[in-house]
């Protein structure tokens, strides 16, 4: 292991949907019954254990040889609780990276969060908050869905600010959930323009599962400005994407970031590159889904593999 305050030249920062991280626990409060013992899946400590393993595995090679480093941030999707949390960064092959993390519990109703894990090596957390998305049906009630974090602090003394977000799903219908994507992306971006009028020139992250590719309105139109990028624009392709669904590749998974990245002045980062972590032993190997993500359940059967989604990341050169 190596000494305390390494100055590296390359960091990673990544995001990853972790497809259904849940304890074998029974929570009264959220809709977790799918995942326990009992249930029609057989959520089984077994395989929730190997689950943590494998997941550990992936985060500890995410990113790009060069790095030679598991992701100083990484933004997760689908998370239950701080308890799945803390299993994953003690697991075997994360707990040399010394990883703490920020959640909170969001008002979802299937009980999934996100959070931010960083090593504490090389970032410092000042404050951090959960942002709602204020959502109603046609009757005015609250529709629920997951918080985006908020977290500011110091990436090797340098101040960042991240979002990591969990957008609606599309799973009613594209056009009839795309409003429920737009508010969360009015909700983010209020948020930036926030933080824009109160500092200058800061230095900010939006990372998440936005369940829109980068050419959706709810991204395009509602989200990016000139002050944002998006690198994962150039990404998408008909044979590449973070998630495929009926053999078509999508890329909901994306780190976008302001263009002050691109600046080069000392003590600071800047965007050195992006790619989508499709590495084989992330993939299925044979089969009608060869290529595509290795998934831990295909609806209710156990395949046993790490997410349904491949992590995506962004490398950043420290100027030193």
């Amino acid at each position: 292991m190596e000494k305390k305050n390494t100055i590296r030249k390359y960091h990673t920062v990544a995001f990853y949907n972790l497809e259904n991280l849940f304890d074998t626990l029974d929570d009264q409060y959220v809709l977790d019954n799918d995942f326990l013992p009992n249930s029609d899946r057989n959520w089984t400590p077994e395989r929730y254990e190997k689950k943590i393993y494998k997941l550990g595995s992936a985060i500890s090679s995410l990113g790009p040889e060069e790095a030679q480093n598991a992701p100083v941030l990484l933004g997760v999707a689908e998370v239950e609780n701080k308890k799945v949390l803390r299993d994953l960064v003690e697991s075997k092959k994360l707990q040399e990276y010394e990883y703490d993390f920020v959640h909170y519990n969001s008002p979802d109703e299937r009980g999934i969060d996100v959070g931010l894990l960083y090593q504490t090596e090389y970032f410092e957390v000042i404050t951090s908050e959960s942002i709602p998305v204020l959502l109603y049906d046609e009757e005015g009630k609250r529709d629920f869905t997951r918080d985006t974090l908020y977290v500011k602090g110091l990436l090797n003394n340098e101040c960042i600010h991240i979002f990591v977000n969990h957008w609606s799903s599309r799973r009613d219908g594209v056009d009839e959930t795309a409003h429920k994507r737009i508010k969360a992306a009015e909700t983010v971006r209020e948020k930036i323009n926030y933080i824009q009028a109160e500092e200058q020139d800061p230095h900010i992250i939006i990372m998440g599962d936005f369940n829109d590719d980068p050419t959706s309105d709810s991204v395009h139109k509602y989200l990016m400005d000139t002050d944002l990028y998006n690198p994962m624009e150039k990404l998408l392709t008909l044979y590449k994407g973070s998630l495929n669904y009926k053999g078509e590749w999508n890329l909901f998974d994306q780190i976008i970031f302001t263009t002050n990245f691109f600046d080069y002045k000392k003590s600071t980062h800047s965007f050195a590159s992006a790619d989508i972590f499709d590495e084989h032993f992330l993939a299925q190997w044979k089969g009608k889904y060869k290529g595509n993500p290795f998934r831990t359940y295909a609806g209710r059967k156990y395949l046993g593999g790490y997410s349904d989604h491949f992590p995506v990341y962004i490398q950043l050169k420290f100027n030193n």
